[in-house]
């Protein structure tokens, strides 16, 4: 039975019902794009010849656009975006709104507020192989119909787990279109990490715990999570001391194989970055989901890399206990699955990381 046959809250309609729209390649210059890069072959989040060396699985998932995002201002009383990708891959245990949606926050005051998303409006890969139109209106219209409003600032978010080859945003012909506000930090924060670091399983884009502390800031980063993919291969650590940021994240945990593997990689992480970035911010969190013994073993190593830092000397490096991210009531409610976070666990882990970072931009 299709829901949206008898609850019409639930219909997606691809079709644009306007048709006085003007279209704007989001690549072009009037678009600030922030967390990737973009060349003829679409959207990626670090170089592709490195990502490739790094393994199969970082470069394949080097293509899944999470944490990109344009801004722009408009006054348009509508905007409809036309997407084009090279295949749709629905997940099992994530909206496709989270995984290949996008969705619309609105700035003003420094305060970012949702506005709408943008979601696949049929869940078939074949209908959707190529790609997907989407429609949302801005504004209430008045007695004239939908007039332009106030010139806005805009963000748009990208899917966490899907590939973007193009992606035209559409306006009202004629409205205003132009380069958005910047973001507070000259300098993106870094973060880099496994598939809770990319963003599953949150329900839109704007969900993960990165996008609940940019906007809390107000501050740009680049999200660098792969899932099942974040082992700190030496080339990968080339790669993040190589980066200009104004604080690095590593919430690297979830994918090293064994505790053996992290124990060798998780301080060199810390100390090749440091090596070439003396006075950088950096910040350590284990996973937040622990269930065993080994996980607790694995929160061991991990501190005690802090503790090494500390101990020479280190006060630009921080830990957070990723065992008290989803504490409090309904704890075991922070989870799709036992492992990814939903909503409520990403929100639960921006409030636990939240203020560190804020406290290290106000230094």
């Amino acid at each position: 039975m299709d829901i949206s046959k008898i609850d019409k809250n639930f219909i997606l309609d691809a079709n644009i019902p306007v048709d006085d729209l003007a279209w704007y390649n989001a690549a072009e210059k009037t678009f600030d794009l922030y967390g990737g890069f973009h060349d003829e072959n679409g959207y990626y989040r670090m170089p592709r010849d490195i990502a490739a060396e790094v393994s199969e699985g970082v470069s394949v998932l080097n293509n899944h656009t999470a944490g990109i995002r344009v801004r722009f201002k408009t006054n348009s009383p509508y905007i409809a975006i036309c997407v084009k990708w090279d295949c749709y891959s629905p997940m099992n245990h994530m909206a496709a709104s989270g995984s290949s949606g996008f969705d619309l926050y609105k700035v003003k005051n420094g305060l970012h507020r949702f506005v709408a998303s943008f979601m696949v409006a049929n869940c078939n890969p074949q209908k959707n192989a190529d790609g997907f139109t989407a429609f949302k209106y801005l504004n209430t219209p008045d007695k004239n119909g939908y007039s332009e409003g106030e010139l806005a600032d805009y963000i748009l978010n990208f899917p966490l787990y899907n590939g973007v080859r193009e992606l035209y945003i559409g306006i009202k012909n004629d409205s205003a279109l132009e380069v958005g506000n910047k973001y507070k930090n000259n300098l993106p924060v870094v973060f880099y990490g496994s598939s809770i670091t990319q963003g599953g399983c949150a329900s839109r884009p704007g969900n993960c715990y990165q996008n609940f502390i940019s906007r809390a800031l107000d501050i740009d980063y680049i999200n660098l999570g792969f899932s099942g993919n974040g082992k700190a291969e030496d080339t990968m650590v080339e790669y993040l001391k190589s980066l200009k940021m104004s604080i690095f994240v590593s919430d690297y945990d979830h994918n090293a194989p064994n505790a053996e593997h992290l124990q060798n990689t998780h301080y060199k992480l810390y100390e090749k970055i440091r090596a070439v970035n003396p006075n950088l911010p950096y910040v350590i969190i284990s996973k937040p989901d622990y269930h065993h013994k080994c996980d607790w073993e694995r929160r061991a190593i991990i501190f005690e890399t802090f503790k090494k830092a500390m101990a020479l000397g280190d006060e630009n490096v921080y830990f957070i206990d990723g065992a008290s991210l989803f504490g409090g009531d309904e704890s075991d409610a922070c989870t799709v699955d036992g492992t990814h976070p939903n909503d409520l666990g990403f929100y639960r882990m921006a409030e636990g990381i939240t203020p560190i970072i804020k406290h290290i931009l106000s230094r």
